[in-house]
């Protein structure tokens, strides 16, 4: 009784709208860019971490108002296209409206701005283009066939650089890092495109070519000098089983089914993906806390659409 009537509190539409089980992914973002950047400081001590949570806490409070915002906001902009495809959705059910939608993605997005701020200059500015760009999505690129998947991907490699930007000098240095998450977004965003109607199997062996790029990129990262990919390369093979076979299995069968289990499972791989990218810059122990991430994205995906 208590689950009908939280599930019919208009608090739960909106809770929908954020999609909380991506905004746990967009942590995993963070806290890969947090690793590359070297602010982990090891002490002498071989099994000791000295680490300021502080700037870590307001980043991750950065991420979720800025994905938040930016995957309300899709919602907003999608409305009378949901009111067809995807009636059940919050805004075309008529649980949530289109101006409360408004409102709650542009305080999100405030918010991640403003806790952007609190940690460096550089922070702030990545978080406001994030913001910008993930607008400029949801109201002009999103149905543009290359522009939108590549707007997407620049707004997840903005937020694995937030992360970096906890040493604004680091930005400089591992700029490329972010061309990672840009392609493997892309690939899926491409992907994603036949949810509804199916997928021209054109489409789909470009996606999968982004994929092999992106799983090819994560290796090069062994040639970085503080990398070690012998550490990562156990999340890497179990990044590349959970995304290869859904996406083989879609472009072998592309029907809306396979295609929204397949974007899904992508989805949620962007975690495994970052870990392996936290494991080598950062060692495994990080590299498994960050995997645990999986679990409460999965767990929230049983509860909340993904896709």
């Amino acid at each position: 009784m208590n689950t009908v009537i939280l599930t019919s509190h208009p608090f739960w539409a909106y809770l929908q709208l954020m999609r909380p089980a991506n905004i746990v992914t967009a942590w995993a973002d963070i806290l890969a860019g947090f690793a590359a950047s070297g602010y982990i400081v090891i002490t002498d001590q071989a099994t000791a971490w000295e680490i300021n949570l502080i700037p870590l806490g307001w980043l991750l409070l950065a991420s979720t108002g800025l994905y938040g915002g930016g995957i309300v906001f899709n919602d907003v902009f999608d409305a009378e296209i949901d009111a067809q495809e995807r009636p059940e959705r919050p805004i075309p059910s008529g649980r949530a409206s289109r101006r409360g939608g408004t409102l709650l993605g542009s305080l999100l997005l405030s918010t991640g701005v403003v806790a952007a701020s609190q940690v460096t200059s550089l922070s702030a500015i990545l978080a406001l283009s994030i913001a910008l760009a993930a607008l400029f999505y949801d109201a002009f690129a999103k149905h543009h066939p290359i522009f939108g998947p590549i707007n997407m991907g620049i707004c997840r490699g903005g937020n694995l650089l937030l992360g970096v930007s906890v040493l604004p000098a680091m930005v400089r240095e591992y700029w490329f890092l972010a061309l990672i998450p840009i392609v493997y977004i892309t690939a899926i965003t491409l992907l994603s495109r036949g949810e509804v109607h199916g997928i021209k199997l054109s489409t789909g062996i470009i996606a999968l070519l982004l994929i092999v790029i992106v799983i090819s990129a994560l290796l090069g990262l062994g040639l970085l000098t503080n990398y070690q990919l012998l550490t990562a390369l156990p999340f890497l093979i179990f990044f590349t089983i959970k995304v290869l076979l859904p996406f083989i299995k879609a472009l072998g069968k592309p029907t809306p089914e396979q295609i929204r289990f397949a974007v899904k499972s992508g989805i949620l791989s962007i975690i495994i993906l970052d870990t392996s990218m936290v494991a080598g810059f950062a060692g495994w122990p990080f590299g498994l806390l960050v995997l645990s991430l999986l679990l409460i994205s999965i767990k929230l995906g049983q509860i909340f659409a993904v896709t």
